[in-house]
């Protein structure tokens, strides 16, 4: 190797290469953005040379679900997750992008409808972007050079049928010409980058005016047409969501997930299969959906989280709670109205009954009441109750666990901020979950990084994950745990060239302790545009990450430099065929 000129040397950790092999000692020699060595006694000459010592060394982490799309004009970074080891990440997701566009009118349907179906604040999404473009590619031409993190981006199938429906994107099905128009936009969309086509049927998607999001109108016939663009396309792929997703597929939703995947020759993802043993029949019902695309000749791939995930609810603003069976009528009330309808036992009653119904699917994990920790409170009344579990003060008060918790948030005029404690944190779900993370068509994923803001804090799931494989419940190996969260996701989307360490790879490298790698609590932070919070949580034990060959991160701290690119279809990504397993 004395000809080639380093440009870094990571000399001496343990390389865990993302294949799921067992590490060994070893020193990687960087060039131009590119692993040109791994190997032992390499010589660094004049190059950077970075001790592991004592660390492990791993591909970066490639996130697979993110909404970073409007973030990353004020946050180039995409923080938190890079400081968590992602150089990599998948957006556009859900059938939401901020492209294309035809109008002015267009750009502020798509602002008010992602305030309403991803949490982003209306100021943040008005004063940190200038929504200076029109195409796909325009869009894209704006982050490229702009970003710290690799991002690919699926074109959303909302703002292809809002470019060329306008309103009458949300009234109904389109018409044949209108279809050909979408496949044209699509496919433009695709040439200019575009990773593939993202969409959405589920029922929990209203844009800002509270009718179904514009996809969720579309006729089975327009959905397979656009996937037929896809098939045109050298290195894409299909993403979508729907009520299956949430709560188990009927058979027209398994059989039009088989012809979209087969129209389109691609692997269709979808967010997120939620393990919990109180609801085995969920879980039984979306593995045998997945099975049966598989046998239709197509190939359906469920996204599962390998942690429980940060997040906070309110009854004061839309979030999860909004989305329980028969809820959101109550909660979208006026504050006075929902106030007094809380009071009223009837409505308590029935509020109760429906949050532990089957119709609840995903969301009935946020109906362990007792287990809710009081954050935040505002009146002298609840002076003293942050921290506590409702289970506890409702024991004192003589009360059902839900009771206490509206009187409570009654009480704050329903400012008060509660941390749900999971109902899936039990042995049982643990099994499942582990018996999961090597089923053929699942795959580690499902963060939302950069949606829901103030509500979830998904990013940290990697070195959450790897701090329990190492210190907490041990479910599975590290060579596995890093091979989940770098080549597999890499992989599903065709990524070239990055995923694992490999000579002429790019160098895409996480440098972290294996004794104290771990992410910190979860805080809420006042820093978005506009004013507005957002939930985040610092690593620990996470000494580099470089993105093609550039430090992004120092002991957990971002650097300035944003050597991340646009991974566009075809130039970075080849076809994944179908069907597809890990």
């Amino acid at each position: 190797m004395a000809d080639v000129v380093f440009d870094v040397v990571i000399a001496g950790g343990t390389v865990i290469d993302g294949t799921g092999s067992d590490g060994v000692i070893a020193d990687i020699g960087i060039s131009g953005g590119r692993i040109a060595a791994i190997g032992t006694g390499l010589e660094p000459g004049d190059a950077e040379v970075i001790d592991a010592d004592g660390m492990i060394v791993s591909p970066g982490f490639v996130d697979p679900h993110t909404h970073y799309d409007a973030q990353l004009f004020w946050d180039p970074r995409a923080t938190p997750s890079n400081v968590h080891g992602v150089t990599s990440a998948i957006m556009g997701n859900c059938g939401f992008t901020l492209a294309p566009l035809t109008t002015d009118e267009d750009a502020d349907y798509i602002r008010h409808m992602m305030v309403k179906v991803e949490g982003m604040p209306l100021e943040a999404l008005e004063q940190g972007i200038e929504w200076n473009w029109k195409t796909f590619g325009e869009y894209l031409a704006r982050l490229e050079g702009n970003v710290g993190v690799n991002v690919a981006v699926m074109v959303g199938h909302c703002a292809i049928r809002r470019a060329i429906m306008g309103d009458d994107a949300t009234n109904g099905e389109a018409t044949p010409e209108q279809i050909d128009a979408m496949k044209a936009l699509l496919s433009e969309s695709i040439e200019a980058g575009g990773l593939g086509l993202s969409t959405t049927r589920s029922k929990t998607h209203s844009d800002g005016a509270g009718k179904p999001v514009p996809s969720r109108h579309a006729s089975e016939e327009e959905l397979v047409e656009l996937c037929r663009v896809i098939s045109d396309f050298e290195g894409t792929t299909l993403e979508w969501a729907s009520d299956g997703c949430l709560s188990g597929f009927d058979d027209t939703e398994v059989d039009l997930m088989a012809n979209m995947s087969i129209a389109a020759q691609r692997p269709l993802n979808w967010n997120v299969l939620t393990i919990d043993a109180a609801r085995p029949d969920d879980f039984k019902n979306q593995l045998a959906a997945i099975e049966a695309v598989t046998e239709r000749g197509g190939s359906s791939i469920a996204l599962t989280m390998p942690v429980l995930v940060g997040m906070n609810m309110s009854f004061l603003t839309f979030c999860g709670l909004n989305l329980m069976p028969d809820w959101g009528e109550t909660l979208g009330l006026p504050v006075p109205e929902r106030m007094e309808k809380l009071r009223d036992p009837e409505v308590r009653r029935f509020l109760e009954e429906r949050a532990a119904s089957p119709d609840a699917g995903v969301f009935s994990r946020l109906a362990g009441w007792g287990l809710y920790e009081i954050g935040d409170t505002f009146s002298a009344e609840n002076e003293g109750l942050k921290g506590r579990k409702v289970a506890d003060i409702a024991r004192e008060r003589g009360v059902r666990d839900f009771y206490c918790l509206l009187d409570i948030v009654l009480a704050d005029d329903l400012r008060t901020v509660l941390w749900p404690g999971p109902t899936d944190d039990d042995p049982a779900s643990w099994h499942m979950r582990q018996a999961t993370w090597d089923h053929p068509q699942v795959i580690i994923g499902g963060s939302d990084a950069g949606a829901h803001l103030d509500r979830i804090s998904g990013a940290p799931y990697t070195t959450s994950w790897l701090h329990d494989t190492l210190h907490g419940k041990q479910l599975t190996t590290l060579p596995q745990t890093i091979h989940h969260i770098t080549e597999v996701p890499a992989k599903l989307f065709g990524l070239k060239d990055r995923g694992v360490l490999r000579e002429g790879y790019f160098a895409d490298i996480v440098v972290f302790d294996p004794e104290s790698v771990a992410s910190g609590d979860v805080i809420m932070v006042d820093d978005l545009p506009g004013g507005a919070g957002r939930l985040v949580a610092d690593s620990f034990g996470v000494k580099r990450v470089l993105v093609n060959g550039v430090t992004t991160v120092i002991d957990g701290e971002a650097t300035d430099a944003l050597p991340g690119t646009v991974l566009k279809s075809g130039r970075d990504t080849e076809t994944v065929a179908i069907p597809i397993s890990f």
